[in-house]
């Protein structure tokens, strides 16, 4: 078989487009009697065109080559009826009829040759190679519609449908053995090489499956995906049955894998998908499922032979060598499981992974209570203890587990027998093997495909049931198996599994050899130490399979949470040749959807939740957090855990103070003046007097009556969209709050001024007399609130407002500001709940970034590194006026214990280095996002300082977009980064992480918000076409 070499196009090539499409318009005119503009579409032998008729309905004008076969066109129009008769809701477009009734009228072109033109409906959407993200379950939905559209076709019949010597039938692609010789490559024909064998393997029993009609062609261009930015993808076309041809469907499956898995992140999952799909609605036969690989790798290689053999022909056309590039990374990636694959699918459809899984399990489920104690004795009384997520704490670093942690795993719960749970979802396996990503928090493999038994060093291990040695090892790497052996096990039927044991005394490797045998109740094996078994505490690790396909004697004993379909069918539970009931080994994980349906009945409506899919965290450490199956998240957002999520110091500081006491400050502790003193070092001289409350909240509501006291006065001046806490007073100062849908609305003793926002309030960063400008506002503020009575106690902002969109205000704003509201007899506070402590890198406090000097720095979160804590610190002079004979108490402000984690935190802050760290991660994350801007129009602004940053994002007018900026943030939730979002109309991204975050996890934020981008660009408003330019991208599939 050779390469086409037909006809592409004819001499109509010799007109000019705008001609062609005038000719054929008039052509439209006549035959099918309604007027429209037609733009050119490619085509690779045909004219296509775009039909935009007048009446407001698009279509594709399909006009075929000269001496195009009829037949060939007819077999297109006949399945499409076909297809839409037997399953009208397939998306397939509809063929339009000519005014005579003819579906396929002769036309003459402007040489006068007899073209054969028909119309068909244009389906909404665009190539599928143009989406973005490539979703498992968009590609979930595409199985469903090509499994239903061979299931429509299985009654279809036409002479057409025999192809001959056919290139493109995956049936003959044998065809390429003859050819590998064009790839000079040596390594690469070697691959092909490989395929070619096993394309022979499985050509007898492919040959033996039933043929039917099958599209043969669902690449990337054929289909057409629905759903905008905001939207769910569908699929909303299957387009072009120019290849369809007699095979069978597993072919179609095949095909279509081929294009799906090119440049996928997680190609073997996105195949899954695919074939769960098209299962879900035509039913596969395990034996079909077994062909889907070879025959995947089959299709690449045909069209890796064939874009060869063209290149031959076209050496000038650098298109055809580049199009190979995808096909060759996927068959040149060595870290696809091919052996497993079949597994991997039949998992998919719920199909058994190996011929004789039922009987086996039959075996093990009658043969329960029969087998051979393992340990010598009745597991069934000997408790369970759990080392999951939720429930433990092993290892303190969930990225490290030093060997004296592994060694003492589960130490709580004694020294006698107890077992660990199957499914259970741990953090213990700590190390970079167990990650499959480059970023610390890619996925990884968390969840225990075993059952423990822990007992002392030196326990013998009895054969549950007779079998042979399968392998056996001394694996001493690092928090490995140490001793391991795998025995091998046959049922009456012949129906070969597989046990695993590992954490053996490694002499076992002395005694055993594969081949073995092994009898029932004998004692092969012991328990290993924490020298000998991979330095963990002695246990044995007891693991069932089915198969070792795409495992050999390497088998993982731990499992991607994501993929739990597959591995609890290859290794399931093997609690019965423990004679123990299933369900008291099964971990049974909290249900995530019971949690937030309990949220939801017990709590208020106005609760929020971030993300469009709630995640559930249940251990955090440093700038990571975890969810209820161990998948870490980078957290990018969360500000309150300052010094990072359960830092050891923390941690230590809070247990030895409530072994001691917690008490308040009407009893004298050397740690309220110990925190204080360490506070007000980092403050200037004028601040000499700390108030001790329980958050920002009451921090800010204390500071009003503080700036009251002082003045004499009620009203307050306060930018818009500032954000102060949820008491009535803090939600009076709160615009973000009271200034919303179904807010109360501003009281009278407050007045609002325009946020400094130089990008895009009144006064731009052209302007270099923003901050003047900016500040000028203040002034009718504060006559307004003089002239209503209440006169002026002072201004509140955020330093650098956060929910008003990470804002940071020219220079010389505050101190402006401060100057006209001491000049009116109020006072001035700094709320520096969200920038203080170190968090901008160069300055601690973001009012020294100002040059300004406030009478009052309001703390709250970070200072107790979610303990909670608020401190309002000032003059003396403003403490001696709210010093008027009425108490100021707080049962639980400045506690024994609240001063001791408030001083910790600032200890850490310094000893950690964690504000040069700030600094230093700032300025990567700011040049990274400021090159992001240069690239991506729809980044309107990158703004901040350290690690207090906001990028915001715009429509093409330039407006504020809140709909990508949601989009972008529910996506890297998908990508595992937690970011927020803020700004008035919620269009800010915002990144405020603990301060270790380090360079790694910088960097995945970059990498991650550039993918994303891309994204939201594959779904920016079509370019414009016209009959002589049809721009890529412009939609017209």
């Amino acid at each position: 078989m050779q390469p086409d070499e037909e006809d592409h196009g004819g001499s109509h090539k010799r007109y000019h487009m705008s001609d062609m499409s005038t000719f054929w318009a008039g052509n439209l005119r006549r035959h099918w009697g309604f007027e429209a503009r037609l733009t050119r579409l490619d085509g690779e032998y045909d004219l296509n065109f775009l039909v935009q008729a007048t009446n407001g309905q698009d279509y594709v004008l399909k006009v075929m080559r000269a001496k195009c076969d009829a037949g060939f066109v007819d077999l297109q129009i006949k399945a499409l009826q076909h297809i839409l008769s037997a399953a009208p809701g397939l998306p397939f477009p509809k063929v339009i009829p000519a005014l005579d009734g003819t579906l396929l009228p002769q036309i003459a072109d402007p040489d006068g040759a007899v073209r054969l033109v028909w119309l068909q409906e244009r389906l909404p959407g665009r190539c599928y190679a143009d989406a973005a993200p490539k979703s498992e379950e968009l590609i979930l939905k595409l199985g469903r519609v090509l499994g239903a559209t061979d299931r429509a076709l299985e009654g279809f019949s036409h002479d057409a449908l025999d192809r001959g010597a056919f290139k493109w039938d995956l049936v003959q692609a044998g065809w390429i053995a003859d050819r590998l010789d064009v790839v000079a490559d040596p390594q690469r024909r070697a691959i092909l090489q490989q395929i070619v064998a096993e394309f022979e393997r499985i050509r007898e029993p492919l040959e033996t499956l039933p043929k039917q009609a099958i599209h043969n062609d669902a690449n990337d261009y054929n289909i057409i995906v629905e759903g905008e930015l905001s939207e769910r993808r569908s699929v909303s076309g299957l387009i072009d049955l120019g290849d369809m041809c007699a095979a069978p469907r597993v072919c179609e499956l095949a095909i279509a894998g081929a294009y799906i898995v090119l440049d996928h992140p997680k190609p073997e999952r996105a195949l899954s998908a695919l074939v769960r799909g098209y299962h879900a609605a035509n039913r596969l036969r395990p034996e079909e499922v077994d062909l889907i690989w070879p025959l995947l790798r089959a299709r690449l290689a045909v069209s890796v032979v064939n874009s060869t053999l063209m290149a031959i022909n076209n050496p000038d056309d650098p298109y055809v060598t580049i199009s190979q590039a995808p096909a060759w990374r996927f068959l040149e990636n060595g870290a696809i499981n091919g052996a497993l694959m079949p597994a991997r699918l039949r998992a998919a459809c719920g199909l058994p992974v190996v011929d004789g899984a039922e009987r086996i399990h039959a075996y093990l489920s009658s043969h329960r209570g029969q087998f051979a104690q393992m340990f010598g004795q009745d597991l069934s009384d000997v408790p369970m203890g759990s080392l999951s997520v939720e429930n433990s704490v092993w290892p303190q670093n969930p990225f490290h587990m030093p060997l004296e942690e592994a060694a003492r795993v589960g130490e709580e719960f004694g020294e006698g027998l107890w077992l660990g749970y199957y499914s259970e979802p741990r953090l213990i396996y700590a190390e970079p093997g167990f990650r499959k990503g480059p970023w610390k928090a890619s996925d990884r493999r968390t969840i225990h495909l075993a059952v423990d038994v822990f007992a002392p060093a030196g326990t013998r291990l009895h054969a549950p049931l007779s079998g042979r040695v399968e392998a056996v090892e001394n694996r001493d790497d690092h928090l490995d198996y140490g001793g391991v052996v795998i025995l091998h096990h046959e049922t009456p039927e012949g129906d070969a599994f597989y046990t695993l044991y590992g954490h053996l005394d490694p002499e076992v490797s002395t005694r055993l050899k594969p081949g073995d045998p092994v009898a029932q109740g004998a004692a092969f094996a012991q328990l290993g130490d924490a020298s000998q078994n991979g330095g963990w505490a002695p246990h044995v690790h007891f693991q069932l399979a089915m198969t070792t396909d795409g495992m050999q004697a390497d088998w993982p004993g731990v499992a991607d949470p994501d993929e739990l379909d597959l591995w609890h069918a290859v290794c399931p539970n093997p609690a019965a040749l423990l004679n123990l009931p299933d369900d008291k080994v099964f971990y049974q994980p909290t249900d995530k959807q019971a949690i937030l349906q309990g949220r939801r009945d017990h709590f208020g409506g106005n609760l929020s939740l971030t993300y469009d899919d709630p995640v559930m965290l249940l251990r955090g450490w440093k700038h990571h957090l975890f969810d209820e199956w161990g998948r870490p998240y980078l957290d990018a957002y969360n500000n309150v855990p300052h010094v990072g999520h359960a830092h050891p110091r923390i941690q230590a500081v809070a247990a030895d103070q409530l072994k001691r006491m917690n008490s308040n400050t009407r009893y004298l502790h050397p740690a309220q003046t110990a925190f204080a003193d360490k506070l007000l070092s980092k403050l200037p001289e004028p601040f000499e007097v700390c108030f001790f409350v329980n958050s920002g909240t009451e921090a800010n509501e204390l500071a009003l009556r503080l700036a009251r006291a002082h003045t004499g006065a009620k009203g307050i001046v306060t930018p818009d969209h500032g954000y102060h806490g949820n008491t009535n007073a803090a939600v009076a100062i709160s615009a973000y709050k009271f200034n919303k849908p179904g807010g109360v609305g501003k009281v009278d003793w407050v007045e609002l001024i325009e946020l400094a926002d130089d990008y895009r309030g009144s006064f731009r960063r052209d302007d270099a007399d923003r901050a003047t400008k900016f500040a000028d506002f203040v002034d009718p503020a504060i006559a307004a609130l003089q002239n209503s009575g209440h006169g002026l106690a002072g201004f509140i902002a955020e330093t650098f407002p956060s929910v008003g969109g990470q804002i940071i205000p020219p220079k010389g704003y505050l101190p402006a500001v401060y100057e006209k509201i001491r000049a009116a007899g109020g006072v001035c506070i700094a709320d520096e709940v969200q920038t203080g402590l170190g968090r901008l890198g160069d300055y601690y406090f973001g009012f020294e970034h100002q040059g300004a000097l406030p009478d009052i720095v309001v703390l709250g979160k970070p200072i107790g590194n979610g303990h909670p804590l608020g401190v309002v610190v000032t003059t003396k002079a403003i403490a001696e006026s709210f010093d008027n004979g009425i108490e100021f108490f707080s049962t639980f402000g400045g506690s024994t214990l609240s001063c001791r984690i408030g001083k910790e935190v600032l200890d850490i802050v310094d000893e950690e280095g964690l504000q040069d760290n700030a600094s230093a991660m700032g300025k990567r994350l700011m040049d990274g996002l400021q090159q992001i801007e240069a690239d991506f129009g729809c980044v309107g602004d990158v703004r901040g300082m350290g690690l207090f940053l906001g990028v915001e994002l715009i429509n093409p007018d330039g407006s504020e977009s809140g709909e990508i900026c949601s989009y972008v943030k529910n996506r890297m939730r998908d990508h595992r980064i937690l970011i927020g979002s803020e700004g008035p109309k919620d269009n800010v991204l915002k990144i405020r992480p603990p301060l270790t975050i380090e360079a790694e996890d910088v960097d995945m934020i970059l990498w991650t918000l550039r993918e994303v981008l891309r994204e939201v660009g594959d779904y920016a408003p079509a370019p414009t076409c016209d009959d002589d330019h049809h721009p890529a991208g412009c939609g017209c599939c």
